[in-house]
């Protein structure tokens, strides 16, 4: 029996929440059933290589400048008309763009567009385009149900062609106590520290670094640390944030690491101050590492914490709601656990690697057997 081609077209293949989802699927679904192939803009980091470790083909055409720049198109459709694929599944807007005229270039390929982001500044013309999209495409994948309230209500996308699968993630694998001991000795950190944490991309539009290191200083808490784990364009600017606020000391810039586990282990709190978040990966991550999540209610958020049960969600944009459930939380070393330990069971019931894979691929079969193509 002929394996079921998939194409994927994304834009950056890097280190954020969309190729590492992407790089989970390949590994959850049968090898002997599936093959997979992936168009992008750009690829570099350890989630290429550990794709090309799967041995999935990676292509990179270059960046768009524009969504139709034909001749980065005219690419595509050779290779969709080379590869032959059965599914076409495109994320991200440029992927989108990828699938849709990949897909109707193509064989009548099953054409599957996801949306993986907040879209709260997309443009009424963007929007439009999408819709455009649409008319083509088999379903319009959502990784929350936020974003597919945003498909239905503001895109104004086919109800019908809306399916809500929230990502999932792999277990955790953890470090031993020694290796613990050892870095927090390097990292200076204390026995009677309290350590919140944040994990992610230093983009402070985005992810708002800026108010959670307000948010500590407005405490004035001797025993807290911060750990900041990731990089990215804005670091410069949030390191000078810290120095003007003197609290170096107290912050800790870690910069980007492949397998953040062991931070994880280090973390009493974890907080995601985002003002904008399609899902929200990291705060699985430390939900299925046991730690209380504080997170702003938004997007994704709002689907994986639950307000005053596994963590607080706060609003956006606000450094003294953030202080004041860190607060509640550093004084309170018993809500922590109890926070952690319902985070775990959630995490685990509802945003595993397994679930995740199983959806998409039952949406694979069904499209798939409604075109014609199984049986």
């Amino acid at each position: 029996m002929r394996k079921i081609r998939v194409l994927h077209c994304l834009e950056t293949i890097a280190s954020g929440g969309v190729e590492q989802t992407l790089l989970t699927l390949i590994k959850g679904l049968d090898k002997n059933r599936f093959d997979h192939k992936i168009i992008c803009t750009w690829q570099g980091g350890p989630v290429a290589e550990a794709l090309n470790s799967e041995e999935v083909e990676v292509i990179a055409i270059g960046s768009f400048k524009s969504p139709f720049e034909f001749r980065k198109l005219r690419k595509v459709v050779q290779i969709v008309k080379k590869y032959k694929p059965d599914i076409i599944h495109g994320a991200v807007f440029e992927g989108m763009t990828m699938a849709t005229v990949g897909g109707f270039f193509g064989k009548d390929p099953v054409i599957i567009l996801e949306e993986t982001s907040d879209p709260q500044n997309r443009s009424g013309k963007a929007n439009w385009l999408l819709r455009q999209y649409a008319k083509f495409a088999d379903a319009f994948q959502a990784i929350s149900h936020d974003v597919g309230e945003y498909l239905k209500n503001v895109t104004k996308i086919d109800l019908n062609l809306v399916y809500v699968i929230p990502n999932g993630l792999p277990m955790p694998s953890f470090v031993s106590e020694e290796v613990l001991r050892k870095t927090r000795f390097s990292l200076s950190l204390a026995p009677d520290d309290v350590i919140i944490g944040f994990v992610g991309r230093l983009y402070d539009d985005h992810k708002r670094v800026s108010d959670l290191i307000d948010a500590i200083y407005l405490l004035n808490i001797p025993n807290v640390k911060l750990l900041i784990v990731g990089e990215g364009k804005d670091r410069e600017v949030l390191e000078k944030q810290v120095e003007n606020l003197n609290l170096e000391k107290t912050v800790v810039f870690l910069g980007y690491h492949s397998k953040p586990d062991l931070f994880y282990q280090l973390m009493d709190i974890f907080c995601i101050p985002s003002s904008r978040e399609g899902f929200g990966l990291v705060a699985v991550e430390a939900m299925l590492h046991k730690l209380p999540v504080i997170a702003t209610a938004v997007g994704g958020l709002k689907d994986i914490v639950i307000d005053g049960k596994t963590g607080y969600l706060v609003k956006p944009k606000s450094h003294k709601d953030l202080a004041d459930k860190i607060d509640e939380l550093v004084q309170d070393s018993h809500l922590r656990v109890t926070f952690g330990e319902a985070g775990y069971v959630r995490a685990k019931e509802k945003f595993t690697a397994d679930r995740y894979c199983l959806e998409v691929e039952n949406l694979y079969i069904t499209l798939l057997k409604k075109k014609g193509f199984l049986h």
